[in-house]
């Protein structure tokens, strides 16, 4: 129903943005894939998909139609709502996510919280083919990170006191640009970074 809204941002959370247009305000659910996109931008553009139910009327922005188009595939499986969706989508990038699709990484993808591994291979088993949909051809995508490298550098991190969501952001960074990182490596750059 709704392609876009284009607005004035006058509130921002890593959960939600108000992105006022025409004299209404909007509030729209974002992922922190988005959050990060349009953070230090008074205005922003964020491409919608709009929920109609019993109880609730929601709206989901994306600062991309790549990502839209994901949180629209995660939905069509069964068992994956919108507010886990979001939560996919804020753990991965749309890049990472199309990565761990297409190479059947199960066990990374169910280290977002509140998905299980069942859950998880389901996802995979029904949105395998589906990433052409999204613009992606399937035999381009790199292997996604290293699940060991990353979970052991998360895990050192947390026990050096930093927030999961923040080491993990950085994390994901390190590991995108040097795939061949060492966990000792991984940690000491995330460190200067966080």
């Amino acid at each position: 129903m709704y392609e876009y809204i284009r607005g004035t941002v006058t509130e921002l959370t890593p959960t939600y943005a108000v992105v006022e247009t025409a004299g209404i305000g909007y509030m729209v659910n974002i992922s922190l894939n988005t959050f990060s996109e349009i953070e230090n931008s008074p205005a922003a553009q964020l491409f919608v998909h709009y929920v109609v139910r019993e109880d609730a009327q929601i709206l989901f922005g994306f600062a991309s139609k790549t990502e839209r188009e994901l949180f629209r595939l995660l939905i069509s499986v069964s068992g994956v709502g919108g507010n886990t969706a979001r939560m996919i989508l804020s753990t991965y990038s749309p890049k990472e996510l199309q990565s761990i699709i297409a190479t059947g990484n199960a066990v990374l993808l169910k280290n977002v919280k509140g998905l299980g591994l069942k859950t998880a291979q389901k996802i995979i088993v029904e949105l395998s083919g589906k990433m052409t949909a999204v613009g992606i051809d399937e035999r381009e995508v790199q292997a996604a990170p290293d699940g060991a490298v990353f979970d052991e550098a998360a895990a050192a991190l947390a026990m050096l006191g930093f927030q999961k969501a923040a080491s993990e952001k950085v994390l994901r960074a390190l590991i995108s640009k040097q795939p061949s990182i060492t966990v000792e490596e991984a940690v000491r750059q995330a460190l200067k970074s966080l």
